[in-house]
């Protein structure tokens, strides 16, 4: 079975047992950072055929920041070349978890709703990147460690 496009929120190819969202305004930075990360765990917890992974944003920007992109890669993570996109309700409803950045009004009925108080990268130097990308990377290890016990 092909693997999830995790750029593209609409995509449903895996028959996964839990779909988890990770959704911000833009879609360009922190959303960007937790769904890197979150395809990394997944991997490194051989959970593929367990875990879907969509992203998105209300307000899509036209492409990730830049400094996002430099901060991931200096961790071996890729997202050069992703692009920002939109998602609705009608996606997240479906989801299992939705962790929203900071700033989100989410209530979705049968969703478990996360809200992570993250700044906004955009305008920030490269330093102050790396610690919201630290801070995204510890939140995404302790939710898939909540998954996979989950799963199990």
């Amino acid at each position: 079975m092909p693997p999830i496009d995790t750029n593209d929120p609409t995509d449903r190819t895996v028959d996964a047992t839990t779909t988890v969202a990770f959704v911000c305004v833009r879609n360009a930075g922190r959303s960007q950072m937790a769904t890197a990360f979150a395809e990394r765990e997944r991997a490194e917890r051989n959970l593929e055929n367990d875990i879907a992974i969509v992203t998105g944003g209300t307000d899509p920007a036209d492409d990730v920041h830049d400094v996002v992109v430099d901060a991931l890669d200096e961790v071996g993570l890729d997202v050069n070349g992703r692009n920002p996109r939109r998602i609705d309700e009608s996606v997240l409803a479906e989801c299992d978890v939705v962790a929203t950045m900071g700033c989100s009004t989410l209530d979705l009925d049968g969703v478990e709703n996360v809200d992570w108080d993250l700044e906004d990268p955009g305008e920030k130097e490269l330093a102050e990147v790396k610690a919201i990308r630290d801070d995204v990377e510890q939140r995404v290890i302790e939710l898939f460690d909540e998954l996979s016990e989950r799963i199990k």
